[in-house]
């Protein structure tokens, strides 16, 4: 039998070096990034799923042991419109990061349409967009940087950061630091045994209630899910720290248009209306602790500030 030996090593030579090629190719690839800074993210390149589970996702965050520890123009705000002021006040790393420090939070802010929409609509606030999925923030951190080079001097008061907005709110922003807080059209976790996922909740609106200022902040929801909206109409109406905004007062908040015109998701229910086309929203108030205290809620009999937390709840524990 003849034998084809050279031309079989010669064959497997060929595919080795033909593979070889092809891996250095690949690998050159994979290190160009895929949008270059300063250029227009396309977002078909940034697609992810569209949750996660907050409780689960075990990846590691970085955040500061305490809020006045991190700077936020380091990354986010460098060139802020408030360092604009004479540099004599705003010398140290303290003062710095206390005049600098966002106060209007889109928790979940996807592909960061309202982050965006809220910079010009709001320019003496600082915002910021919280994105749990690694992709989808990078995608909205190169939004805001071309959009920052095509409109020199504007979206520096916008910035977006990666982490998980259920665990980490307290290491970032000290007591009454906050103005607005948006959820929009959060994960709804149909299932009963999910709903510790859901990102309004009795606990998580404790810690809420900590951020915002009384009198001032402002707890914004919105869903195109019914029960979902019922969920949060039902939690914020029981918390004794939040009061139901009128319908009057809603229609005067220029942000209630935006989170329902310029959300991704707020765009996709109008477009194709997965659960219909309806949109269902609320606002709550933060309200002074004093007042909370002296005040009965309309429905909820007793339940105070002071008494919100019973014997069994969140480890409280009658003496």
């Amino acid at each position: 039998m003849p034998k084809n030996k050279g031309k079989k090593r010669a064959h497997n030579e060929s595919d080795a070096a033909a593979n070889k090629q092809e891996a250095t190719t690949t690998s050159s690839a994979e290190a160009a990034p895929i949008t270059a800074e300063g250029e227009m993210p396309q977002k078909k390149f940034y697609r992810s799923r569209a949750h996660c589970n907050p409780l689960s996702f075990n990846e590691a965050f970085d955040y500061p042991t305490r809020p006045d520890l991190f700077d936020w123009t380091e990354d986010h705000y460098p060139e802020h419109p408030t360092l604009a002021q004479d540099d004599t006040e705003m010398s140290g790393f303290n003062s710095q990061s206390a005049a600098i420090r966002p106060d209007v939070l889109d928790v979940g802010c996807g592909f960061g349409g309202l982050t965006m929409a809220l910079s010009p609509a709001l320019p003496n606030n600082t915002i910021l967009g919280l994105e749990i999925r690694a992709k989808v923030t990078e995608y909205v951190r190169l939004r805001i940087v071309a959009q920052r080079k095509e409109h020199p001097g504007q979206y520096q008061n916008c910035s977006v950061m990666r982490t998980n907005a259920m665990k980490y709110l307290p290491n970032f922003f000290p007591k009454a630091a906050l103005e607005k807080l948006f959820f929009c059209f959060p994960d709804p976790h149909f299932k009963r045994k999910n709903h510790p996922r859901r990102i309004v909740s009795e606990r998580l609106l404790s810690e809420y209630a900590f951020l915002l200022k009384p009198e001032v902040g402002r707890l914004y929801c919105i869903t195109d899910v019914k029960d979902l909206h019922d969920w949060h109409v039902e939690k914020c109406d029981a918390h004794p720290l939040f009061e139901r905004l009128t319908e009057e007062e809603m229609e005067a908040d220029p942000c209630v248009t935006l989170m329902k015109t310029e959300t991704e998701e707020g765009k996709k229910v109008k477009r194709e209306g997965r659960f219909g086309h309806d949109m269902y929203y609320q606002v709550y108030k933060r309200v002074d602790e004093t007042l909370a205290a002296n005040k009965e809620k309309v429905g909820l009999g007793s339940i105070t500030a002071a008494n919100f937390f019973g014997e069994g709840e969140f480890g409280v524990e009658v003496q």
